[in-house]
């Protein structure tokens, strides 16, 4: 086991080595919708590619998710294996809304021999999201 900080620096190499191994600008919170935002997960048990809605306003929340349910099939097409979660449970216990693609492949950011395969995973899946949401940004805007 790891102490918390031993965890803690491990946390950092671990996305400081992805940067300097895939050096790309990503879009992650540059949505210019609030509440509205894609993230790499990368803990002791899983990673994903998730797009996030945590709007302030929880009807705002809603409708961003419905828009997105409206894209299901058209984003299932690009990305088979995402799945859509309503009241997906974050580590602190806030619920939020999750669109995400999970890493088949055994993962832990606490052993280093799985770290290539979770980048390669981020990289290959990332930009589908990007390039599904730039295709589609104008008509999810809408729905607030």
């Amino acid at each position: 086991m790891f102490s918390k900080d031993e965890a803690a620096l491990l946390r950092k190499e671990f996305w400081t080595s992805f940067g300097k191994s895939f050096p790309r600008k990503w879009l992650l919170y540059d949505t210019k919708i609030k509440g509205f935002s894609f993230k790499f997960v990368a803990d002791r048990k899983k990673a994903l590619v998730c797009l996030d809605i945590e709007h302030p306003e929880d009807i705002a929340s809603e409708l961003l998710y419905d828009q997105m349910l409206s894209l299901k099939v058209l984003l299932e097409t690009e990305i088979p294996e995402v799945i859509f979660d309503e009241t997906y449970e974050l580590e602190s216990g806030k619920i939020i809304r999750r669109i995400y693609v999970p890493l088949e492949a055994k993962f832990s950011i606490h052993n280093k021999n799985s770290w290539r395969d979770c980048y390669e995973f981020f990289v290959e899946t990332m930009p589908k999201f990007e390039l599904f949401f730039y295709e589609y940004e104008e008509f999810i805007n809408q729905a607030i």
